[in-house]
Parts: structure tokens; sequence; C-alpha cells
């Protein structure tokens, strides 16, 4: 399946917001909406947009393709406290999202924290996953287990605990408008006008706090590794990924009964926007219905 750089106002593509317990999400929507959902979750720094490539494709297919920006993010409510960001809400919004639409089951495909946020799905409310595929993320508690206890992971993970700092973060992030974002993309090679779009999303008021709560909520999060997984799950990850080893995808998907592991070894942490056509058929078959 071809994946095309459609731009944002593809005609097929549509912008909604829902009203969820205690925020307002804003979300992308395109295909029947009587198809089976498949919700796709950016993850830091990116917003919705980061999947606008995939969903018209994915719409064709017969898929009812839903993109929101998580909490935080983008035009959706961004809640000021730590714990509004807990692993538990952030899994709430998306269930919540597809009963909104009309779904008790859907499908999730998660980049980054949007993995994450997958994983977590798949371990609270596994009735609600018909199956999940998780790029360059690994199970939440695994990430934590590694960075307290693996010498490798807690040098890629310095970054995460300058995160629970009071205010310093934001104010880094800010500088020079946004350029740490900005450097820490650059493998994406995003166009100017995806740049610049994010830029205006992290600039919304309450944006970049709300971003960084998420870490600082993980850091909160005991590590454990006693969680069964029973979700259908695909695990893809670019090996060149220069926050979270390859070895994190292994040791996710042994917490699995189902599981898949593709090692891509030439990708980085952004593979989804390097090799969009390959991760495109990569959906589409795995979330196909059987013959």
């Amino acid at each position: 399946m071809p994946v095309a750089n459609r731009a944002v106002s593809d005609p097929m593509m549509e912008m909604s917001r829902c009203r969820l317990e205690d925020i307002e999400i804003s979300f992308a929507h395109a295909g029947p909406p009587d198809g089976e959902l498949i919700v796709l979750l950016h993850g830091f720094p990116e917003h919705w947009a980061a999947w606008s490539g995939y969903m018209v494709p994915l719409a064709h297919a017969g898929f009812h393709i839903v993109a929101p920006d998580q909490r935080g993010y983008g035009l959706s409510d961004k809640p000021g406290d730590v714990a509004d960001y807990d692993l538990d809400r952030l899994a709430a919004d998306i269930v919540g999202l597809a009963r909104h639409l009309g779904h008790d089951t859907f499908a999730v495909v998660g980049h980054d924290w949007g993995g994450l946020v997958a994983w977590w799905i798949a371990s609270r409310q596994p009735a609600a996953l018909r199956g999940m595929v998780a790029i360059n993320a690994p199970h939440p508690a695994v990430w934590r287990e590694a960075m307290d206890g693996d010498w490798r992971q807690w040098l890629k993970s310095l970054y995460v605990r300058v995160m629970r700092i009071p205010r310093l973060p934001e104010i880094m992030i800010r500088m020079r408008n946004h350029d740490a974002l900005v450097r820490a993309l650059a493998p994406a090679e995003l166009g100017t006008t995806e740049l610049d779009r994010l830029r205006e999303a992290w600039s919304q008021p309450g944006a970049l706090t709300g971003m960084v709560n998420w870490y600082r909520a993980l850091l909160q999060l005991p590590a454990a590794s006693n969680f069964v997984v029973t979700v259908p799950t695909l695990i893809v990850w670019g090996d060149l990924d220069v926050y979270a080893g390859p070895e994190l995808a292994d040791r996710s998907a042994r917490l699995c009964r189902n599981s898949r592991v593709l090692h891509v070894a030439e990708a980085t942490h952004w593979i989804h926007h390097e090799q969009p056509e390959r991760i495109g058929v990569l959906l589409e078959e795995f979330f196909a219905r059987p013959a």
C-alpha cells in the first residue's frame, strides 16, 4: 500500500472535537464510520499530523482511521497537574474516544509515547483492543525497569530525568524557537511546512508543560515487569534509536502471549517518517480481516 505524503487539507480527512470525562480532545478522522476503527497515537513531540500520510490510504482500505491530539498536545486540552498525565488517564482518553465514536473495540498504533499508551491499554483494558502495533515504544514497565537497572538505558534516558525539574525543561525547549525539538526530529526529515505546524502546536498555551508532564508522571510509576499482554501485538523497532535500545523491543515481547518483533537495522526512532511505505503495508496486513 503506497503511502502518499498527502496534505493535511486532504478532503477525505476531517477535524473534530469530543468531550471526554475531564477534557476535550481534538482529532482527525477519515474513512467509513462503520469500518473497523484504528486509532493512531503520536509521540513526543509530535501531534496528530504525524500520521497524516497514513490516514487516507488506510481509509481507502476500508478502515475508520482516527488520529487524536493526545492530552497536552495540539488543540486538545492541556490540564496543568502532573497527575493529569498518569498512564491510566492517558489510556482512558483513547478508550473514551473510541466509545464516543461508537466502537467498544478497536485497534491501536502508537509511536514513542503513543506506543506506551497503546501498551497500557493492552495491559489494563485488553478487552477493548483487537490488536496493537508499537513503533519504537517499549512497554512502560520495561522502560522504567531498564532506566533503573540497565546502565546503557540509564545513559540513553538521562534526558527523561531532566524533565522532572520544575519549569526548566519548558524554558530550555522554548529557546531559539524550539530548536532542541527541531534538532531531535532531524532524522525524520520533516519539511518546513510540517515543522512550522509543530512550532505552532508547541506554542499553544500550556502545551510544553503538558508535553513534559507525560515524563514527570512516568517517573512516578514504580518499576515492575509482571504484566501479561494477551492482545495480538506487532513491535516495530528502528534499531538506530538513540533514546531506547533495541533490546527493549525483545524484553517487551516477552510480556506478550501473541507477538512479533520486526527489527529494522537501518532505521532510527523516526521510522514511521523514514519508511512510510513499509510501515503502511505492515499496518494494513496486520489489521486485515482473516480471509
